[in-house]
């Protein structure tokens, strides 16, 4: 049930924002993750009111009853996105709608209320417009956390009849320390993401819960990330801790695993095979092995390998631990289809280029 409509939005300013001049330092080097605006974007459901009060108000910590729902059964789902500063001083998201239907899609896995498109970016809009002044300068951008939690305070297994909605911002430089730079990753045998039938495909905390394990595996190693295999043969690859992966081989041709419903159909992995078709570049969304990237890594055929997500946009892959051995790809420092293919999505991103599929949501 629906009976919000996006006209209702209303603004709680804070009454205490910060500083014009404390904001400009904070937003010299943010790193990822750990400045925040000042406004967050809110909106309730219950099974009798339907999605209801949605306002933008002051970003404060939350109080919540200790038996609220999501903290027994982690019924919980959120997206990842960016709003841009353009190059003719605009503003603008990256396929906004994109997301609002993936959000929607990992509610529907996940048991939860589905929200209405429409007011997902309405929401990610308004709070966008109060906040647009966390936008850095240069190549960083304001990323965009709309997430939403089981808050019915009951004791009982049974999907929740009351959510919060939540969209919260951070302004953001590089993901990676030092910028962009080819990582080393090592293979995951003892755990995986996810299995057939499961939430894999779908946006939770509980999947990333589950990769953290084999994510410290991975430091520990001196590796950058964990690659998972799939959950029945331990032989097909997956995706990173929070990544989708990609494969270029000698021929020119790209690769990506499939989506079979175990890995996240990421928005930045759809694009960029769309921006490889577009430049006539021939692609496969095929299974591809463990033991197939080994030996094409040693005889040549293949020439990078490359993971994609909103936070880290591209990032190439030089070196892979594995149990059964350590291999180099490519000259261990990335490639040139990785380097263009991350330059073509970052013109659009940016508005220095054309956009021919019309994925920016300018909010000018």
């Amino acid at each position: 049930m629906s009976v919000l409509q996006p006209s209702v939005f209303r603004l709680d300013a804070h009454a205490a924002p910060v500083a014009a001049a404390e904001r400009a330092e904070r937003l010299i080097d943010p790193g990822f993750g750990r400045v925040f605006t000042d406004h967050m974007a809110v909106i309730r459901f219950s099974d009798a009111k339907g999605w209801h009060d949605a306002h933008v108000t002051a970003r404060v910590p939350l109080t919540i009853d200790p038996a609220s729902s999501v903290l027994h059964y982690a019924q919980e789902i959120f997206e990842g996105m960016k709003a841009y500063r353009l190059a003719d001083g605009g503003t603008a998201l990256f396929r906004p709608e994109a997301n609002a239907a993936r959000f929607r899609d990992s509610a529907r896995r996940m048991a939860m209320a589905e929200l209405p498109e429409d007011m997902f970016i309405e929401s990610i809009e308004r709070l966008v417009a109060v906040d647009r002044d966390w936008i850095p300068d240069g190549d960083g951008a304001l990323y965009l956390r709309p997430f939403m939690f089981a808050s019915e305070v009951f004791l009982g297994v049974k999907p929740s009849a009351e959510y919060l909605y939540m969209v919260i911002a951070s302004s953001v430089g590089a993901y990676w320390k030092g910028g962009v730079r080819a990582i080393k990753v090592w293979v995951s045998r003892e755990h995986t993401r996810a299995a057939a039938g499961g939430t894999g495909a779908a946006k939770c905390g509980g999947n990333y819960a589950a990769s953290l394990i084999a994510q410290k595996d991975a430091i520990a190693r001196g590796c950058d990330q964990v690659v998972f295999l799939d959950a029945a043969e331990r032989r097909w690859i997956e995706e990173l801790g929070g990544m989708n992966l990609f494969f270029v081989h000698a021929d020119g041709s790209l690769r990506t695993p499939p989506l079979t419903g175990t890995i996240l159909p990421g928005i930045t992995r759809d694009s960029i095979l769309t921006l490889a078709r577009d430049a006539g570049m021939t692609v496969y969304e095929q299974p591809y092995s463990i033991d197939q990237w080994r030996d094409d890594a040693k005889s040549g055929q293949l020439i990078e390998a490359f993971a994609c997500g909103t936070a880290a946009v591209v990032t190439p892959i030089g070196q892979v631990a594995d149990r059964d051995g350590d291999f180099t790809i490519g000259n261990g420092a990335g490639g040139s289809v990785t380097d263009r293919l991350h330059q073509a999505l970052v013109a659009i991103q940016r508005g220095t280029a054309p956009d021919p599929h019309g994925w920016l949501h300018r909010l000018d």
